[in-house]
C-alpha cells in the first residue's frame, strides 16, 4: 500500500475531522473532543501549518498527526517545544504501521525546524517504541490529571531535557 504524508490543507480540514472522530469513536479514554480540539488549536499561533500532516492512500485522507508549539517552564527558562496531540488513523486501516509514518514524518519535520523535543499524553504501550519515555524521566509535569504513565516525552535533541525541571504548559485552546 502507497501512503503518501503531505501538510494538511484548508480543503483537508472537514476530510480531517471525520478521520479524527472516526479514530476515537470506539477509544474508551477518549473524551470525543478531539475533532473540535484540532480545529480549535489551528485558530492559534500554536498551530504550525507544516507539522500537521495527513497520510494519503489513493487519494484518500486515512490519517493525520498534529504537532503544535508549546512551552516548558522552569524556575529560570521557557523552552520552546512541541506537544503531539492527536495521532490517528481510520479504523480499517489500523495496524498497518500508517501511524509510525506519520509519527516518523511529524519527527523528522519538527527536528528540520529546530525543535528540542516532543511531549504527549497517550497510550503507554504504543509511544515507547518511537522512543518516548515518561515524562518523568526528564523530570517534566504538566497540569493535567493524567495518569504519569500516560505523559511522555522525547528528546529530538539529545540533552535538550537533561538537567531541567519544569512544566509542559499547553494552550488554553486545550481546555476550552
Amino acid at each position: 500500500m502507497k501512503v503518501k504524508i503531505r501538510p494538511e490543507t484548508q480543503n483537508d480540514y472537514e476530510c480531517v475531522s471525520q478521520v479524527i472522530s472516526a479514530a476515537f469513536k470506539n477509544e474508551p479514554e477518549s473524551n470525543h473532543d478531539e475533532e473540535y480540539l484540532v480545529e480549535r488549536l489551528r485558530m492559534t499561533s500554536n498551530y504550525v501549518p507544516d507539522l500537521a500532516l495527513v497520510a494519503e492512500v489513493k487519494d484518500k485522507i486515512i490519517g493525520f498527526i498534529l504537532l503544535i508549539k508549546i512551552n516548558i517552564v522552569t524556575d529560570d527558562q521557557i523552552i520552546g517545544a512541541l506537544a503531539m496531540a492527536p495521532v490517528c488513523v481510520l479504523p480499517k486501516f489500523q495496524n498497518k504501521g500508517i501511524g509510525e509514518k506519520l509519527i516518523n514524518e511529524a519527527h523528522s519535520r519538527a527536528e528540520k525546524n529546530n525543535y528540542p523535543a516532543i511531549v504527549l499524553v497517550g497510550h503507554e504501550d504504543y509511544y515507547p517504541r518511537f522512543g518516548y519515555k515518561p515524562m518523568s524521566d526528564f523530570n517534566l509535569k504538566t497540569t493535567f490529571n493524567i495518569p504519569a504513565k500516560n505523559c511522555m516525552a522525547i528528546e529530538l535533541t539529545p540533552g535538550s531535557l537533561s538537567n531541567i525541571r519544569g512544566t509542559v504548559v499547553y494552550p488554553k485552546a486545550f481546555f476550552d
